[in-house]
């Protein structure tokens, strides 16, 4: 996977998640392949950088919303990501299999920088904010627990070797704190590349 290493991430105190089956018990890096030639619109490859697939990402094609369907590795539909229209900042909202809005990620002004902000009630009923900092075309960002202050993911492209960056491919290396759901942070890093992409014109 042209993985050239990481650094750790601290545990967190409690468990963050909004998909129990998918809460780390280690720290791990994903790498987020968008296929941007996919013929069904924008969709992403997500494994773990041993190779292992995390989850699915479908694009609509033609969809006035971006809908994407992911689904897990054995093809189960999970949730979906759709960007919302009628709001001042750009926003997406993720939905579960029920069409139920379960999480939102809206975007905010920032002199330096892109930032945006996932609210969502996790698994345990617990209401949880996680900020995500940092200049997505930079070379790192951090998703942030707005409550504790601590880095639960890192956005790293210094982890990514040569042959990672296709031509016509949009990749990126995620580490992830143990006690955080895996599959919800890929997720909040597909709003985060979307917003961007809408924002820079591409």
């Amino acid at each position: 996977m042209g993985i050239l290493g990481h650094r750790n991430l601290d545990p967190v105190a409690e468990p963050i998640a909004l998909f129990e089956q998918y809460v780390l018990r280690e720290s791990q890096t994903l790498v987020l392949r968008e296929k941007v030639f996919s013929v069904s619109g924008d969709s992403f490859e997500i494994k773990f950088a041993n190779g292992a697939q995390l989850i699915k990402v479908r694009g609509a094609w033609m969809s006035l919303s971006g809908r994407k369907k992911v689904e897990d590795a054995q093809g189960n539909h999970l949730f979906d990501i759709v960007k919302e229209h009628l709001h001042i900042h750009t926003t997406y909202a993720i939905e579960d299999t029920h069409g139920k809005k379960i999480c939102e990620v809206k975007s905010s002004l920032a002199l330096l920088g892109s930032k945006a902000t996932a609210t969502f009630t996790d698994s345990r009923g617990k209401a949880v904010a996680l900020k995500m900092q940092g200049g997505w075309y930079d070379q790192s960002a951090n998703i942030v627990d707005d409550k504790s202050g601590q880095t639960v993911a890192r956005i790293d492209r210094k982890l990514l070797s040569g042959r990672d960056l296709v031509f016509g491919q949009q990749t990126y290396a995620v580490v992830v704190a143990p006690g955080v759901d895996a599959a919800l942070i890929a997720a909040l890093c597909i709003c985060f590349d979307e917003k961007n992409n809408e924002e820079s014109g591409q």
